[in-house]
């Protein structure tokens, strides 16, 4: 066999990553044996171009339960409560199949969230596309948004926010994150170790078939290439009926205390669970695949410890309590099966029945995966082209604001929202567009206050300067919980990247750590997990860096949140908190067709002190209106509360166009009675509400119907074509 075309090679592995192998086991690996290394040394299982920075991040706080390493991070939530959250990504088979690749991504995130023993209470999602010019962005957009509303609202479990943005950059390489929170009392919280030698492995839930068999290794950490079609395995097939069950069986399980750990069957199937389970617990595992549940009976022992069949879980039992387990998974209608046991023998042995198929270290397979060092290197010219100019930059502020409104970036996205349920669960007090984060009432579980959710980042300004755009996400992140009135408990993120090996992108990826590092610890928010997505280019060149942050935060009192819409006239306008608007990574900017090199620097103490008097003075119960300035600007935002509340506006404000239509982190607009404005520390009152009509002073004057217009009908008029 040539070297080329050797097996190592097709599974993605480097030829000196297969003498690696060879060493840690003495020997050539069979074939089975291969097959699971390369899942486990891949880049989407061992992160090995992004451990060392990921280690910058600060995880350390005191509402810490479990941090990162486990399934899901997990904070203390009071009243003997605990609310375990993560993010994760999937990008590239929602590239190939985007509806089972999307549903599938919010299969995969709610399996983490029970599999630490909290009951999935939300979902939000964060998702990039090409532009909706393009028929190809828009079938990925349509299915993709399919998928998760079939999956969410099948399952029961509420999408309650989320994000969406169109750029050139996303048109070949997708991006679908996928963010779940869920709820539990304090005492029902697992871990994944596996322990106790002669336990048994109990697999739970569907049958194990050829769907996603090389997803991890192949699919999720290579470039995507319209020529080698041989590299697109078949995407996973979900079905949250199936899911639906084993949550229910997981949870009553955990309930009676009678599993010793449990690990949800994600990326690479049984062969990462197994072999992470036996690591945290310092044991071994023996398997016998011929026991595990086929769909397909003439399915090879290396396919069934790779397949990536959706709605499976693995957990250790005591044998004392099997009988127990298995006849509550009956009850449930949840597939039960032993598939083997805990061993002292740090090895991960696979059987098929008697004859032993596989003998791996199990820290050769998970603790002495090879790292990389990053080489990164500061580009010395634009690695993005200048985006197509849709808007002459002499036009009118009035005909700028409806462009901007009108822009797939900025425009209502009810067109996703109204296909998901955002209320089932009977918990969530402010649904899509109405707040600037999902709130959640903690009452339903015995708690008290709510919980608050956001989902937040911008590739396009962190193409601009991956340092300060990271930066930028938290913030933003942090300040849409600041208009609910939450304190931020943890943070969770996904980083989408480009290909690592390339010096311009490590540089973004470590520019972007440092920034997200920064943002954290000025404003004291510990990271509690996430996760990496690498490889996102093509042909085309890479995607633009992309870090996702998901935050949660909690509020005492949730029955006087403000909204985002005006709420009556007469009520000042004001705007509070720090607010240095410019131009460069602007949405107008890319409108007028140009992608500036770098954004101006933060002061992040100075932020941080403003996001605590904007939460205060929500906190105060006498703001019936709060809404961050993002996207667009202050003009932009001032016609979201109009729009939202039906009601027009008169402010005076710098009439230039950085003034208008400027970016920066920082601002937040609220509204109210005089009385309660005037008690605002540092807010300036810019104008009032009343009328049918958003006038700026010296700007522009625009019917609030002309507004909704052209924010609520973009996205339908693509689809309209």
């Amino acid at each position: 066999m040539s070297l080329a075309s050797a097996p190592h090679r097709e599974l993605g592995l480097t030829d000196a990553e297969y003498d690696g192998i060879c060493e840690r086991l003495g020997r050539d690996p069979n074939a089975l044996e291969l097959a699971v290394f390369s899942l486990m040394w891949s880049e989407h299982c061992a992160y090995k171009h992004s451990k060392k920075l990921l280690r910058l991040l600060p995880t350390e706080g005191p509402h810490i339960l479990m941090g990162p390493g486990e399934n899901a991070g997990v904070v203390d939530v009071g009243d003997g409560l605990a609310a375990a959250f993560k993010v994760e990504s999937h990008n590239h088979p929602s590239a190939v199949e985007p509806f089972q690749g999307a549903a599938t991504g919010v299969g995969g995130i709610l399996r983490d969230i029970f599999a630490v023993g909290a009951r999935p209470i939300a979902v939000l999602d964060s998702l990039r596309f090409g532009e909706l010019t393009s028929a190809r962005t828009r079938y990925l957009f349509d299915w993709a948004v399919k998928g998760i509303g079939h999956y969410g609202n099948s399952i029961g479990v509420p999408t309650v926010g989320g994000e969406v943005y169109f750029e050139p950059a996303y048109e070949q390489n997708c991006l679908v994150n996928a963010m779940c929170v869920g709820l539990a009392p304090r005492e029902r919280l697992i871990r994944s170790a596996a322990a106790g030698v002669g336990n048994q492995l109990v697999l739970l839930g569907a049958r194990t078939g050829r769907d996603g068999i090389g997803g991890a290794s192949v699919l999720a950490s290579a470039e995507l290439s319209e020529e080698d079609e041989s590299k697109r395995p078949t995407v996973q097939i979900g079905d949250p009926f199936e899911e639906s069950k084993l949550v229910e069986c997981c949870l009553e399980l955990l309930d009676r205390d009678l599993l010793a750990s449990l690990q949800d069957l994600g990326a690479a199937g049984l062969s990462s669970s197994s072999s992470e389970m036996a690591s945290k617990g310092e044991v071994g595992l023996d398997i016998d695949v011929s026991r595990v549940p086929l769909r397909e009976a003439d399915m090879e022992p290396f396919e069934i410890m790779i397949s990536e069949s959706q709605e499976r879980m693995l957990c250790v039992v005591e044998p004392a309590r099997l009988d127990e387990v298995l006849g509550l998974c009956e009850h449930w209608d949840v597939r039960a099966t032993v598939i083997g046991e805990v061993t002292d023998t740090r090895h991960l042995r696979v059987l098929d029945g008697d004859e032993p198929v596989g003998d791996i270290p199990v820290e050769a397979l998970v603790d002495d995966v090879p790292l990389y060092d990053l080489e990164p290197e500061e580009p010395s010219g634009p690695l993005y082209p200048d985006p197509p100019a849709r808007l002459d930059p002499g036009a009118s502020a009035a005909d700028s604001l409806l462009a901007l409104l009108a822009s797939p970036n900025i425009a209502s996205k009810r067109f996703v929202f109204e296909q998901y349920d955002s209320i089932v669960g009977s918990r969530t007090v402010r649904r899509p567009e109405s707040a600037d984060a999902a709130v959640l009432l903690l009452a339903p579980d015995g708690g008290t206050g709510a919980l608050a959710v956001s989902i937040d980042g911008n590739g396009r300004r962190v193409a601009c300067d991956p340092y300060t755009g990271a930066a930028e996400a938290v913030l933003e992140c942090a300040r849409n919980l600041a208009c609910v009135g939450a304190e931020p408990l943890g943070l969770t993120n996904c980083l989408n990247f480009g290909n690592p090996e390339k010096p311009h992108i490590a540089w973004q990826l470590t520019r972007a750590v440092e920034g997200l590092r920064d943002a954290c610890l000025a404003l004291g928010v510990p990271v509690v997990g996430g996760n990496v997505s690498l490889y996102n280019e093509g042909a085309e060149g890479p995607i633009y860096p992309t870090p996702v942050v998901g935050m949660v935060g909690k509020l005492p009192e949730p029955s006087a949140l403000p909204r985002t819409g005006f709420a009556e006239d007469g009520h000042a306008i004001a705007l509070v908190g720090m607010f240095e608007p410019a131009l460069d990574g602007s949405e107008l900017e890319k409108l007028r067709g140009r992608l500036a090199g770098s954004l101006p620097p933060l002061d992040l103490a100075a932020h941080a002190d403003a996001l605590v008097r904007v939460r205060a003075a929500v906190r105060g119960g006498e703001l019936p209106t709060a809404h961050d300035v993002s996207d667009g600007g202050l003009a932009c935002a001032l016609a979201e509360c109009c729009i939202a509340g039906g009601l027009g506006a008169k402010v005076s404000i710098d009439a230039a166009d950085a003034g208008l239509f400027g970016e920066g982190p920082g601002g937040v607009i609220v509204a109210g009675p005089r009385g309660a404005i005037d008690a605002l520390e540092g807010a300036l009152v810019i104008g009032e509400v009343g009328g049918e009509t958003l006038e700026i002073e010296g700007a522009l004057s625009v019917p609030v119907s002309e507004l909704r217009m052209a924010y609520e009908g973009a996205i339908p008029a693509a689809f309209a074509r």
